[in-house]
C-alpha cells in the first residue's frame, strides 16, 4: 500500500519515499507518495523524482494500478531511466498545475450546488472543468447562477474533509451526486468533502482550504449531450 501524503495535507509538495516496487512496465511505486492519481475526473500529478546523486527522473503523470485504489504508480516520462527497490529519493510535484486542478476541483463542487441536478460525468482541467448533469433543459437564468457561484467563492466557506463508515455511506446515499461513479467503498471508510455549510459529499481529490482562493469564475457553454443530458462549461475568469 502506499501512504497517500495528499490527503493529510494537500498543499505538501515534495516528500522524501522509498521505491517499494516497480512494475513491469516501467511504473514506480513509493511507499508514500504527494502525486495524486488520476481518478474522479482529476488528472494524476505530474513532477519529478530527485535521487541522491542529484539526477532526476520526470513523471509523466500517477495512475492507480488496475483500479487498485491503495497502491498509486509513478509513470515516468522516460522509461529507460530505471530506479531500484529500496532506494531514496524525493517526490515533488508541479505546484502551480495542482493548485490550479485544486481549485477547479473546488469550482465544481459549488457548480453542482447552483445546478440541484444528478451529475453524469466530469473533467477537471487547468483552466477550465466541466459537469454533465441529467438535465433537461439549459436554464434561462444563467448569469444569476454565476453570480451565485462567485458569491459562495466571495464568502471563503473552508473546505474540510471528514470520514464515515461503509455503513453510513449506504445509509446516505442522498449525499452522491454522481450517477455513474460511486464513492469508493470496501476499505472500511468513506471520504467527505464539506464546503461550508453549502455542500457535502463523498470526494477523493484535491481541494482549496478556502473557497476565495478559487477566483473568480465564468459560466462557458452549456452543450446538449443526449435528450436529457447537458455538459455545464466552467472557466477561471
Amino acid at each position: 500500500m502506499t501512504e497517500f501524503l495528499f490527503r493529510q495535507d494537500a498543499y505538501l509538495q515534495s516528500a522524501e519515499a522509498v521505491v517499494i516496487d516497480i512494475t513491469p512496465e516501467g511504473g514506480i511505486v513509493l511507499d508514500r507518495t504527494v502525486f495524486y492519481a488520476t481518478s474522479g475526473g482529476q488528472p494524476g500529478d505530474v513532477g519529478r523524482l530527485m535521487r541522491a546523486d542529484g539526477s532526476t527522473l520526470a513523471v509523466a503523470t500517477a495512475i492507480h494500478p488496475d483500479g487498485d485504489k491503495s497502491r498509486i504508480v509513478h509513470v515516468p516520462a522516460d522509461t529507460n531511466l530505471q530506479l531500484e527497490p529500496g532506494e531514496t529519493v524525493r517526490a515533488e510535484i508541479d505546484w502551480d498545475r495542482r493548485h490550479r486542478l485544486m481549485r477547479m476541483h473546488t469550482a465544481l463542487h459549488l457548480l453542482s450546488v447552483v445546478f440541484p441536478f444528478p451529475v453524469t460525468g466530469g473533467s477537471i482541467g487547468e483552466d477550465k472543468g466541466r459537469l454533465d448533469f441529467d438535465m433537461p433543459e439549459a436554464p434561462d437564468d444563467l448569469p444569476i447562477l454565476e453570480a451565485q457561484i462567485n458569491a459562495m467563492i466571495d464568502a471563503d466557506h473552508a473546505v474540510t474533509d471528514e470520514w464515515i463508515t461503509d455503513a453510513e455511506m449506504e445509509a446516505k446515499l442522498d449525499l452522491i451526486k454522481t450517477m455513474k461513479v460511486k464513492p469508493p467503498m470496501g476499505q472500511g471508510r468513506v471520504r467527505l468533502v464539506r464546503i461550508g455549510e453549502v455542500d457535502l459529499q463523498p470526494c477523493g481529490g484535491t481541494h482549496v482550504a478556502g473557497t476565495a482562493e478559487i477566483g473568480r469564475v465564468a459560466l462557458g457553454k452549456i452543450e446538449k449531450k443526449g435528450k436529457q443530458n447537458r455538459r455545464v462549461n466552467l472557466l477561471f475568469a
